[in-house]
C-alpha cells in the first residue's frame, strides 16, 4: 500500500507531506486547489515523463518522495528482488526534476531509470481517470485483467512452458542451420583449431611435469656447481668438514675415561661423520647422473612456448587447453551431425506446435467463458454508476495461424459503447475521461477478489453524475476498499461522505503574492464542515450541516 507522499517545489506546492492509511481516502477541495497536481507528482515516481514546466520559477528543482509497503504485494516484491533493489518490506521511490530539464530517479536509495520506475509502478498502483497512468487502455492490462478473473493460471503456465520449449528448439535450429557457408566455414575452422590443439595440448598433469623438467634443465649447471661446492667443503678440500669432525672426535676420545659425560657429545660427532660420508656419496651419485642437455632444454622451451602461444590465441590458460580442445571437438561433432539433429528438431517442433495449438485453444476457452461472466458483471455495475446506455464488450479473438506467444494466440479486446445507438470501439477512442474512470471502477469492483494491485486511485470517477448515482459510486468505492487501498479525488459530497479518511486540499495566497497548495487530514467535525461546503456552496446553514452529519453517519453505519 501507499504509505506516504512528500512533495517539495512542484507546481503550486511548496512543501507537502501526506501520510496515507488503508481503506478509502477521499481528497476534496475547491476546483483548482491542486488535487490533481498530487497525482501528477505521484505519477512522476511511477515513471511518467518529466515536464520542467512543473518546476516553479523560484526553485531549482522539484523533489518527490513516495513510500510503499510491499509486504502484501508479491509481484512488486519479486520484481525488486530480481532487480537487486529490495529493502525488506519497504519501497522508497524518489524523483527529482531539475529546472534545466534533467531528471533523476532512485528506488530504495539506488539510482534507477524511468523505465524501471514505470515497470515497478505498474505493479503498485492503478490510476483511473484523465491522467497518463491509464493502464486499462493497454492490451496487456486488459488481457491480464481477464486472465486473473478467469483464474486460468494452469492453462497459461501450460502455454508458456510449451512456448519456451519451442523457442529453445528454434534457437538450436537457427544455430545449426545458420546459413550453409557459415556452417561450413565454422566446421573448417574447428577442424584446423583441433588439429593444432591435439598436436600440442597437454593434460594439466603432463603440462606441470614439462614445466618442472624445464626448470631442472635450465638450472642443471647451477645444481652441478652447488654439488661440487658442497663436496669440496664436506670432503674434498684440504681442510674439510669430515677431517675437522674426525679431529674433534679424537680430541674428545682421549678424555672419555676421565669424564664419562663427554661420551654423549663424542658419539654425536662420530654419528655426524657417518652422515657426512653418506651425504657425500649421495651427492656424487646425483652429480654423476646429472646431464647437461642443451638440446633437450631447447626442445622443452619450444614446446612450452607453443603452448603459451596457443593459450593466448584461444584466450584460455595453458592448463585449460586440453579441456578447450574437448569443447571444440564436441561442437564439431554436433555440427557434423547437424543434418540428423535438424531432422530430430523439426520432428520435435512439429509435435510441440501441435501441443501448443491445443494448449492455446484450452486457454482461449477459459478466456471466452470468463469474458461472458465479466461482461455481465461489469455492465450491471455500469448501469448503477450512471452509464445506463453503456456496455463493455470483451472480445477474445483466437488466431489459429498466428505466431506462438507466451500468452497464447488470443487478442483480448476491451471495447465499449457509451450509448445504445453507437457501435462499440476501443476504450481509448470511445470513452471520455469520466466514463473511463467509471468503467475502471466497475472492472475493479467486479474483479476485486482477484486483482493484484494494492493501491487504486480514481481521479474524479464521479465526473458528470450526481444524486443517487453519486451515492452508488461512493458505496462501490467503499466496498472496493475492503480489498484495496483506494484514493479518490471527488467534488461530490455523496462520494466524499463514504470515505474512511478525508484530506482537504486548499489553495492560499502568500504575502509575496505566490499561490500555494496545502493538504490536511480532517477530523470528524471538520469533515462535516467540508461535506456541508460541498453540499451548500457559499452559505452553509445549520440544516446543511445536519445533512452533512447524517451522510457521514449513514456511510459509517
Amino acid at each position: 500500500m501507499l504509505r506516504r507522499i512528500q512533495v517539495r517545489d512542484f507546481a503550486i506546492i511548496d512543501e507537502l507531506e501526506i501520510a496515507l492509511e488503508p481503506g478509502l481516502t477521499v481528497l476534496t477541495g475547491e476546483t483548482g486547489a491542486g488535487k490533481s497536481i498530487l497525482l501528477d507528482a505521484l505519477g512522476l515516481c511511477l515513471g511518467d515523463r518529466a515536464d520542467t514546466s512543473m518546476v516553479p520559477t523560484h526553485a531549482e528543482r522539484s523533489d518527490i518522495h513516495v513510500e510503499f509497503d510491499v509486504a502484501d504485494t508479491p509481484r512488486a516484491a519479486a520484481w525488486l528482488r530480481e532487480e537487486g533493489l529490495d529493502e525488506d518490506d519497504i519501497c522508497l521511490l524518489r524523483r527529482v526534476i531539475q529546472s534545466n530539464g534533467r531528471s533523476q530517479a532512485w528506488i530504495n536509495g539506488r539510482p534507477a531509470t524511468r523505465g524501471q520506475l514505470e515497470a515497478l509502478g505498474s505493479l503498485l498502483v492503478g490510476i483511473h481517470g484523465q491522467h497518463a497512468h491509464q493502464a486499462l487502455m493497454q492490451p496487456d492490462t486488459q488481457r491480464r485483467t481477464l486472465d486473473h478473473y478467469a483464474g486460468n493460471d494452469s492453462a497459461r503456465e501450460a502455454v508458456q512452458a510449451i512456448h519456451d520449449q519451442l523457442q529453445a528448439i528454434d534457437r538450436e535450429i537457427t544455430e545449426l542451420a545458420g546459413g550453409g557457408e557459415d556452417h561450413t566455414d565454422r566446421m573448417a575452422l574447428l577442424r584446423y583449431q583441433l588439429e593444432e590443439l591435439e598436436a600440442e595440448a597437454l593434460e594439466p598433469e603432463a603440462l606441470g611435469e614439462l614445466e618442472r623438467e624445464q626448470k631442472r634443465l635450465a638450472s642443471a649447471g647451477e645444481i652441478l656447481s652447488a654439488c661440487q661446492q658442497s663436496l669440496e667443503v664436506l670432503y674434498d678440500a684440504e681442510t674439510n668438514a669430515q677431517s675437522l669432525m674426525a679431529s674433534a672426535s679424537r680430541a674428545l676420545a682421549e678424555h672419555l675415561e676421565t669424564d664419562e659425560k663427554l661420551s654423549e657429545a663424542e658419539q654425536l660427532i662420530s654419528s655426524s661423520q657417518v652422515q657426512i660420508e653418506e651425504a657425500c656419496q649421495t651427492l656424487r651419485h646425483f652429480a654423476d647422473g646429472l646431464e647437461m642437455d642443451p638440446a633437450r632444454l631447447e626442445e622443452v622451451d619450444k614446446k612450452l612456448s607453443k603452448l603459451f602461444d596457443l593459450a593466448r590465441k584461444h584466450q584460455v590458460e595453458p592448463e585449460e587447453l586440453y579441456a578447450h580442445a574437448g569443447s571444440l571437438r564436441a561442437e564439431l561433432e554436433r555440427l557434423e551431425s547437424a543434418d540428423t539433429r535438424l531432422l530430430e528438431l523439426q520432428s520435435q517442433r512439429e509435435q510441440l506446435h501441435g501441443d501448443y495449438q491445443r494448449a492455446a485453444e484450452t486457454l482461449s476457452a477459459t478466456r471466452k467463458e470468463a469474458a461472458e461472466s465479466l461482461n455481465a458483471r461489469v455492465n450491471e455495475l455500469l448501469a448503477t454508476l450512471g452509464l445506463k446506455g453503456a456496455a463493455l464488450e470483451i472480445g477474445v479473438d483466437f488466431n489459429a495461424s498466428g505466431e506462438p506467444t507466451r500468452n497464447g494466440l488470443d487478442r483480448v479486446r476491451f471495447d465499449v459503447r457509451t450509448n445504445p445507438d453507437q457501435p462499440a470501439g476501443p476504450l481509448s477512442r470511445v470513452a471520455s475521461g469520466g466514463e473511463l474512470s467509471r468503467i475502471g471502477l466497475a472492472l475493479e469492483v467486479a474483479t476485486a477478489d482477484v486483482a493484484e494491485l494494492p493501491c487504486l486511485i480514481f481521479d474524479e470517477a464521479d465526473a458528470g453524475i450526481g444524486g443517487a448515482v453519486a451515492e452508488v459510486v461512493g458505496r462501490q468505492l467503499r466496498a472496493l476498499a475492503g480489498h484495496h487501498q483506494v484514493l479518490c479525488i471527488t467534488h461530490l459530497p455523496q462520494v466524499a461522505s463514504q470515505g474512511m479518511h478525508q484530506l482537504q486540499v486548499e489553495k492560499t495566497q502568500r504575502a509575496d503574492g505566490r499561490t500555494v497548495t496545502h493538504t490536511r487530514l480532517l477530523a470528524a467535525d471538520e469533515r462535516a464542515q467540508e461535506i456541508a461546503r460541498m453540499l451548500g456552496g457559499v452559505e452553509i446553514t445549520e440544516k446543511t450541516m445536519q445533512h452533512a452529519r447524517e451522510m457521514l453517519e449513514q456511510a459509517a453505519g
